[in-house]
């Protein structure tokens, strides 16, 4: 009896533990994420300036205006760009440069602080770097084109070369962030499946595809989410440097709700991009999950 009550009185202290570091957690996730998203989905159905009291609740009549905008919808195209690009790109760079850095070659720790070395740096001085490394007057990189003589148009912020330049600099911003993630998951592949499978004459490549990627593909996956929904909200380098110009052809959802709700006040309307911004990130994120689960479990 006295041993039950012993084991009670344990399990109680432990419950008490967990329950004292888990609610305030449990509390600023609350207030700041599911508390924002019900108060998204208010705000979306009125009328609201943002900073007067005064709100009109007109249902749904702000989804409609957005599913009928086509700057909505060309903002989501570019989005989509992002994901694409994020996707064949960045993931399989972070994927080699993990193997790199993975490999047994000389000055591992050089190059790990290297490579992690765009991560380090704040999003505006990324931004503000960049604008300066893409001036077409006293650029560097003008600088070298017409050092080196190429018939090449130095205005890569302007018309069509501005949405590519950028999201040049966002897959050099963040190939080393899922660099570290990925490298972190080749830890935990042991290192004895290498070397019996190198006793069995495998080489490499058959190492990383039998080996290496199979082992890995929880990381990957988890990677891919962060990379899909990440750039499905992006905002802070697309508004840095073009702040959605020329023409709206770098334009985001992000932001272009930023504009809507603090620039022309219109914040239910705001409200009512970040709803959808937020479902489309939903249900993107639960797709990809979806079928690469189902892909696993085969």
């Amino acid at each position: 009896m006295e041993r039950d009550q012993i084991k009670s009185t344990n399990r109680w202290k432990k419950i008490g533990l967990v329950l004292f570091f888990v609610i305030p957690a449990l509390f600023f996730y609350g207030t700041f994420n599911v508390l924002g998203i019900v108060r998204t989905f208010y705000y979306s159905s009125m009328e609201w300036k943002g900073i007067s009291a005064n709100k009109t609740f007109v249902g749904l009549a702000n989804y409609i205006a957005v599913a009928k905008d086509m700057a909505f919808w060309n903002a989501l195209k570019n989005n989509i760009i992002l994901v694409a690009v994020s996707t064949l790109v960045q993931l399989p760079g972070a994927l080699l440069l993990a193997l790199l850095l993975n490999s047994k070659i000389r000055f591992t720790k050089f190059f790990r602080t290297v490579f992690f070395m765009p991560q380090l740096l704040s999003t505006v001085a990324t931004g503000i770097m960049w604008i300066l490394f893409y001036d077409p007057n006293f650029g560097l990189l003008a600088k070298l084109i017409k050092a080196l003589g190429l018939p090449w148009s130095t205005a890569f912020l302007q018309g069509s070369t501005a949405l590519p330049s950028i999201l040049f600099v966002i897959c050099w911003q963040f190939i080393p962030f899922y660099m570290i993630i990925i490298r972190a998951g080749l830890t935990n592949v042991p290192e004895e499946l290498y070397e019996a499978a190198k006793i069995d004459g495998a080489n490499s490549w058959q190492c990383f595809k039998s080996i290496t990627f199979p082992l890995i593909m929880p990381t990957l996956r988890s990677s891919a989410v962060l990379q899909l929904v990440g750039s499905l909200k992006y905002f802070d380098l697309f508004y840095v440097m073009m702040g959605g110009a020329p023409n709206a052809s770098t334009e985001l959802m992000a932001t272009y709700m930023y504009k809507k709700g603090f620039t022309e006040f219109q914040m239910g309307y705001a409200s009512t991009i970040a709803a959808y911004m937020f479902l489309i990130c939903f249900i993107f994120a639960c797709s990809f999950l979806y079928v690469t689960q189902g892909r696993e479990d085969k």
